[in-house]
């Protein structure tokens, strides 16, 4: 009997400006997927907030097919120590992708004393359940969280709906 399948998220690269065609073969495929983007001020022109990265969620042998089979242009990042394909936890990819979405305006007063670099966890708003570390950037406090280590999103997020882990 074999093993049931799980669906993962999976980190790939493809070339520079074919992030937004790549999502378009995706969605045609019905595929989930992430592709940060951002729309430039005064247009309604897209364009990818990281070169060449793409995230998409599928089984193993299914994302395999898509680049092996269906010719998805991208190439998978290999995690160095299991030497296959790199998976993003689904907590991690969840929190990025709820980081890069939210946006609050203006500055918040702090109700009490923050270490910068501190581990926090959001317990109210739409952010509620993320969790990163405080980071104090021209003069306002965010939440910054990471992917992999190397890809970072910060939200400002007011510190009353923080709690230190």
């Amino acid at each position: 009997m074999s093993a049931a399948l799980t669906y993962s998220w999976y980190a790939a690269r493809t070339r520079c400006g074919q992030e937004l065609k790549v999502r378009d073969r995706l969605l045609r495929a019905g595929v989930e997927h992430f592709i940060p983007t951002v729309r430039s001020v005064g247009s309604r022109k897209e364009r990818a907030l990281v070169n060449s990265l793409v995230f998409l969620r599928a089984t193993k042998p299914e994302a395999l097919d898509l680049a092996n089979v269906g010719g998805l242009p991208v190439k998978y990042i290999i995690d160095c120590t299991t030497r296959t394909l790199l998976v993003v936890p689904d907590k991690q990819m969840e929190d990025f992708r709820r980081v890069l979405d939210l946006s609050l305006e203006g500055s918040v007063p702090l109700d009490r004393p923050l270490s910068l670099g501190d581990r926090v966890k959001v317990i109210k708003g739409p952010l509620k359940g993320v969790e990163g570390y405080v980071v104090e950037f021209k003069g306002k406090y965010y939440v910054v969280v990471s992917l992999l280590g190397c890809l970072f999103a910060r939200a400002q997020v007011p510190r009353c709906w923080l709690t230190l882990t």
